[in-house]
């Protein structure tokens, strides 16, 4: 009989991406980012461990979106008080602080719990192509 293998987060060795966004649709960049930092791809995977690896996004302010999102997305955020609604377009978003953009995708994208929390420390997203992680030698990752 086979027993279930379980991944102990001590036992799990960690790799550096670094995915160039440039060019790239927004989604498309989230989505291997998340699943790079849960470690989906790898065979030891285990839903309740951090088996992922850590993964960083360069060029953030160069991602695209696709159809009209570019004008008519909205980020919204509430802040509990009388009158605290903010609302805030992607163009304005990304005038402002455009990791944010590559950062709200990945973090929708990661469990909502205390294991989400500590995986989603493992993204490093930077405005342009320069990062200081180069002691790392993190590998490039292709996106189709």
């Amino acid at each position: 009989m086979k027993k279930t293998f379980s991944a102990k987060a001590s036992e799990v060795s960690r790799h550096w991406w670094l995915i160039d966004a440039k060019d790239q649709v927004l989604g498309r960049v989230a989505v291997k980012a998340a699943n790079l930092l849960r470690g989906k791809g790898k065979t030891i995977f285990t839903p309740h461990v951090d088996t992922g690896d850590f993964v960083i996004v360069i060029n953030a302010d160069k991602v695209r979106l696709s159809g009209k999102k570019e004008e008519q997305k909205t980020y919204m955020s509430f802040s509990g008080y009388v009158g605290g609604h903010k609302s805030e377009s992607v163009r304005a978003r990304r005038a402002r602080h455009p990791e944010l953009l590559i950062e709200r995708a990945v973090r929708g994208m990661i469990p909502h719990n205390r294991l989400g929390r500590a995986i989603y420390r493992k993204l490093k997203v930077y405005r342009r192509d320069s990062h200081p992680h180069a002691a790392q030698q993190p590998q490039l990752v292709k996106l189709a």
